[in-house]
């Protein structure tokens, strides 16, 4: 099982709290974006070297389609990381957003990225939550790795 976040993570992140913080009337794009850039931060100052953002598959026939969030690598370990990150309550937990058929995506896609860069190893898949209320520090939630049947 690959480390996680751990508490020592909860400075840097209310560190960082104002410096990327999606801001008042900011879009589910500029949220989601701000909430990549929180957990990069957070992964590398935890020792962890990101190797991709917002990774996408070469096109073509058949081809794998979605992207990646963070792909990281860590002790020899690479991890995919796929962050959720809300603002409020109005749509549920962050994680309530990968189903089964986003996991499974997401899988597929980091059986892609393993094959585009001549890993030998499958990537696992974490999922973040990033709770981030408005004019409120962001809670980070590291769901850990999941498999899909």
């Amino acid at each position: 099982m690959p480390p996680t976040l751990g508490p020592e993570d909860t400075a840097a992140r209310d560190e960082d709290a104002g410096r990327h913080h999606p801001g008042t009337g900011g879009t589910r794009a500029s949220t989601g974006r701000a909430g990549e850039t929180l957990i990069a931060g957070l992964l590398e100052r935890s020792g962890w070297t990101v190797r991709d953002r917002n990774w996408r598959p070469r096109a073509g026939t058949g081809a794998a389609r979605g992207e990646l969030d963070i792909v990281a690598e860590r002790q020899g370990q690479v991890t995919v990381f796929e962050v959720k990150t809300r603002s409020g309550g109005d749509f549920g937990h962050p994680c309530e957003a990968v189903g089964a058929d986003k996991l499974r995506r997401l899988h597929v896609l980091a059986r892609t990225w393993a094959r585009e860069h001549g890993e030998a190893r499958i990537p696992t898949v974490d999922v973040v939550a990033v709770h981030w209320p408005r004019g409120s520090s962001p809670r980070v939630e590291h769901v850990g790795s999941l498999g899909w049947l």
